[in-house]
């Protein structure tokens, strides 16, 4: 098909004004979008002679235009936050754009009279204090952000409305990770704003401030001999001061910047920002882009910084970027005009400033190798496809399955399965031999088995913020928790994660249909049998079953050899059990030695063992279902 025959009217007729076009291929389809200073001029050089010959990435465009829209704008700042949202609006082939189209993460701190603090996708008039944007494929950033500012601060999650007269707190009190507004004797209103007003300086990188300002009423509490108060502020200071010291000084403390730079490889690019508030390196972000290939290192910058600052809420005097870009100074202006202050976009060549630069396209190259790694293969094109199928909003990185294996023999028990990039990880599973439930409960045993794993998770995180060399085990949180049952089991579950705060996505697997059960949806979902997704979830619900099964018949046969031992005379508990360590069944032990038995129970102990095994037809204890 040719192009359409009125292009040159269309090309003729052309505003000289700023403005963005779209171009479009034979379906109609926004293959490209751009912006221009004159629109008569850019548009009109796509179909002049020899105009793909600049680049191979402009001849493959100019090749499959087939027609095109414009739209003009007031000036070129209007142009690129227009330009900015058609990209991701139509998501163009041709385009530099995020490799996903998931919102950014921000910290939102509520509009209300007891602010609680969370993870939203969505920046609103509401009044809230936003904090971001942090990069969409990594909220867990955002979590332990939030962790942090709960520890330091104290701030509510809970989702409550607040009245002052509940009878007692939740956990979240007693681990020190909330003030308890919601009882008469916690946090009143003017405390609790305090609270607010702390974390928000500290969210803001102002950390100066905020150590002032807390010396200031530490000082105070001292004077007015409020010695309790004044210990606890103490405490306050020094983990703030503890942080900020971590954190690396980078110039005057009247430094206040960002630090950008890109790595382009193939049509996958990284952009990492380093965070520069006060003169400390508080942080840095990395953010995936795609469409890369066949662009220069400089548009995909621009490209970038005009699609991450659409977002941000809080911007710095200063951007640092690696190398001079288009439009930089009228990015430089919107920025401004953002902030409501001068924002500088400079290039440093030599110092501090261009060391940083250097470091951050350092951490770039490295980002985007890790990002590659993450999900390979059918298992990662399988755990891609159950984020789509669930609307999660990021990848079910590490998924965890739980499982009840109680079968009337007395030693109920419930599985923990890991599975990470679509692959089992056997070395986080875990087993719990229920302690609490009697009788055939499964609700109540699984409920026990969240309980315990949770706990731990708290226990080990509360070792971590103290800075102790502990291997993270438990504190690694799941992005989605499978459930081996139906409505009633998923639901037994989120009572549980309820009440520890946990609000990652949980979904159960029924057996007979094979369908998901979800909790914000009456009706389950059945998926095609041949279904990517459903296939993932199989294999872990089954490995889940398989590994409390194997523990439950572990756990029957101990039993079974230890109903035979309770038969000698002045064996006890922990002989038992030092005999089954060491030779793994009543078998074992029959076919040792007396000398043998002897080395683990002692001689007159082993003489009574061996004489009774050996005077006892040892069939009867059905050994072939315990070696």
């Amino acid at each position: 098909m040719s192009r359409i025959v009125n292009i040159e009217e269309k090309l003729r007729v052309l505003p000289r004004q700023p403005g963005v076009y779209l171009m479009r291929d034979d379906a109609g389809k926004v293959i490209y979008v751009g912006k221009a200073l004159s629109l008569r001029n850019r548009v009109r050089s796509y179909f002049q002679e020899g105009a793909g010959d600049a680049s191979p990435k402009l001849r493959l465009l100019v090749a499959r235009i087939f027609d095109f829209d414009v739209v003009s704008c007031d000036n070129e700042v209007e142009a690129l936050i227009l330009e900015t949202n058609l990209i991701k609006q139509h998501r163009p082939k041709y385009n530099v754009r995020m490799a996903d189209d998931k919102s950014f993460p921000y910290v939102k701190i509520t509009n209300e009279p007891y602010p609680k603090i969370h993870m939203t996708r969505k920046v609103l008039r509401d009044g809230a204090g936003y904090f971001g944007p942090y990069p969409y494929h990594e909220p867990k950033l955002v979590s332990r952000t939030i962790r942090t500012i709960r520890k330091l601060f104290k701030l509510r999650t809970c989702k409550i409305e607040i009245d002052r007269r509940l009878p007692r707190p939740c956990l979240d009190y007693y681990i020190g990770q909330c003030s308890a507004p919601c009882v008469a004797w916690g946090a009143d209103a003017k405390a609790y704003a305090d609270q607010v007003r702390q974390a928000s300086l500290f969210l803001e990188g102002k950390q100066e401030d905020l150590v002032a300002a807390l010396r200031d009423r530490m000082a105070e509490a001292s004077e007015t001999m409020a010695y309790e108060r004044a210990a606890a502020l103490r405490d306050q200071l020094r983990a703030i001061e503890a942080i900020t010291e971590r954190q690396r000084i980078t110039a005057s403390a009247e430094d206040d910047r960002d630090v950008v730079a890109v790595h382009v490889d193939g049509d996958d690019a990284c952009a990492l920002v380093f965070f520069v508030r006060a003169g400390r390196l508080i942080g840095q972000e990395h953010f995936l882009l795609t469409g890369a290939a066949q662009h220069g290192a400089a548009e995909v910058l621009r490209t970038f910084l005009e699609q991450v600052y659409e977002f941000s809420t809080r911007l710095p005097r200063e951007v640092l970027i690696p190398e001079p870009i288009e439009g930089q100074e009228t990015i430089g202006t919107w920025l401004s005009q953002r902030r409501g202050a001068k924002v500088e976009l400079l290039v440093p060549q030599r110092g501090d400033k261009r060391r940083l630069i250097e470091m951050a396209a350092e951490n770039a190259r490295l980002a985007l190798i890790q990002e590659r790694s993450r999900l390979v293969g059918k298992e990662g094109a399988a755990v891609r496809s159950l984020q789509q199928v669930l609307g999660l909003d990021e990848l079910p990185w590490r998924i965890e399955c739980y499982d009840v294996s109680n079968l009337g023999e007395g030693e109920a028990v419930a599985s923990l399965v890991v599975f990470e990039r679509g692959l089992p990880k056997k070395d986080a599973y875990r087993r719990f031999k229920i302690r609490t439930v009697e009788g055939k409960n499964d609700f109540a045993m699984l409920q026990e088995a969240l309980r315990r794993r949770f706990e731990q998770a708290r226990a080990e995180q509360e070792r971590l913020d103290r800075d102790e060399p502990v291997k993270p085990k438990w504190s690694i949180l799941p992005d989605l928790i499978v459930i081996d049952g139906g409505r009633g089991q998923l639901n037994a579950a989120l009572e549980v994660l309820f009440e520890y705060n946990q609000y990652m996505p949980a979904i159960g697997l029924a057996k007979r249909e094979e369908q998901v059960i979800r909790a914000d949806r009456p009706e389950p979902l059945a998926l095609p049998k041949d279904a990517g997704a459903l296939q993932l979830l199989q294999r872990i619900r089954d490995e889940a079953h398989r590994s409390a099964n194997a523990y439950h018949r572990t756990l029957r046969g101990r039993k079974i050899v230890f109903s035979v031992l309770d038969e000698v005379p002045g064996i006890g508990e922990k002989r038992k059990r030092d005999l089954i360590r060491e030779f793994g069944s009543v078998r074992g032990i029959r076919e040792a030695d007396e000398q043998a038995v002897a080395a683990v129970i002692g001689r007159k102990a082993a003489s009574r063992v061996v004489a009774y095994l050996r005077e006892h037809d040892t069939t009867s204890y059905r050994e072939g279902a315990v070696r």
